[in-house]
């Protein structure tokens, strides 16, 4: 029987680790979870799931892997560390700060597609101290499981506002008060989610707008907010790639880099047209989301998670002797073991 450990940083990685879990205890394997802010994130645990709250628990559970979507993992803990991502590629920074930022953690990362996995190919052939896997990403997984809920009949179009929590990237501001008018007028059903990290100021401006037209929802799992909603209004969010998988529409509002996958508007007052002119779901357009969702997550059979498994238990068996070593990235080090009290090197 094999162990994995989950080590979680933010409330969004329970979505992406949940498919995982399933795959593991299906097999008969077993799944625990650690926190960096048990406080802050065990409440939100389901009560099958165990969370391991001590260095020594982890060191007496001894996981043949530390499964993380996030930049960081104790080097001492047990177990290959792997590289799960917390989102895509969204261009939000410059790449060697960004999605593609090694921080000298990781044994193995696991891809979501080609458009990342080129990339770190070559930065796994010049570093050598990891290796890279394509797998798509465990969290699309649920996308793509038939849902016992669809097909309910909707009597207005539903519109998903998400938006960045980095204030020279977030439209959440800027679009309030158009979003306000809008709401008023009762054309569509608006649902609201944000990052967690999002300026709380902003946050309650939107639940203020909460009524018959428009709530605002906080939760681990975004999937069903996705599947439920019909086109969706962000900025340079990645979670719009995610909702891209559907093959619906997304209104980006000064998107970093728009492509032609998006409808990107750079005045507030384009915003009521561009939902309009999404909803009628145009073919050109249509064709160049499939193209680009193609490069940046083509597996739609719902068993990414199965394939990382495999990724990390063909690395646990060869084990590391074929990689060079990690530089000592002693920062980063202190930095975890002082998060976690625990200063034995």
């Amino acid at each position: 029987m094999k162990r994995y450990l989950f080590y979680i940083s933010e409330l969004y990685a329970f979505a992406i680790v949940r498919p995982l879990q399933k795959a593991i205890l299906e097999r008969g394997d077993e799944a625990a979870w650690f926190f960096d802010d048990p406080g802050r994130l065990s409440v939100y645990l389901r009560p099958f799931e165990r969370q391991l709250k001590t260095v020594a628990e982890v060191k007496a559970y001894n996981p043949c892997a530390v499964l993380v979507p996030g930049n960081m993992v104790p080097d001492f803990f047990p177990g290959i560390k792997v590289e799960l991502f917390h989102g895509f590629n969204a261009r939000k920074r410059n790449s060697d700060r960004g999605h593609f930022r090694i921080r000298n953690f990781f044994d193995l990362y696991c891809t979501q597609g080609p458009d990342t996995t080129g990339p770190f190919k070559e930065l796994e052939q010049r570093l050598g101290f990891f290796e890279v896997r394509e797998t798509g990403w465990p969290k699309m997984d649920p996308l793509f499981w038939e849902d016992a809920g669809a097909g309910v009949v909707k009597t207005r179009p539903t519109v998903l506002f998400t938006s960045t929590f980095t204030p020279r990237l977030s439209a959440a501001p800027l679009l309030a008060d158009t979003i306000g008018a809008m709401v008023k007028t009762g054309r569509y059903r608006w649902v609201v989610n944000f990052h967690p990290k999002m300026d709380p100021l902003v946050v309650d401006q939107y639940r203020a707008m909460q009524g018959d037209h428009l709530i605002y929802v906080d939760t681990d799992d975004i999937l069903p907010l996705l599947k439920s909603a019909d086109i969706m209004v962000s900025d340079t969010s990645s979670v719009l790639s995610e909702f891209l998988l559907l093959g619906r529409p997304v209104v980006t509002f000064n998107n970093r880099e728009p492509g032609p996958h998006l409808i990107n508007i750079t005045e507030p007052s384009l915003l009521e047209q561009s939902i309009a002119y999404g909803l009628t779901h145009p073919p050109d357009l249509m064709g160049r989301i499939e193209s680009y969702t193609n490069h940046i997550h083509p597996y739609r059979d719902g068993q990414s998670s199965l394939r990382v498994l495999a990724a990390v238990d063909q690395l646990v068996q060869k084990g590391l002797g074929h990689l060079r070593p990690k530089p000592f990235n002693l920062g980063r080090r202190v930095k975890v073991r002082m998060q976690l009290g625990y200063y034995w090197f």
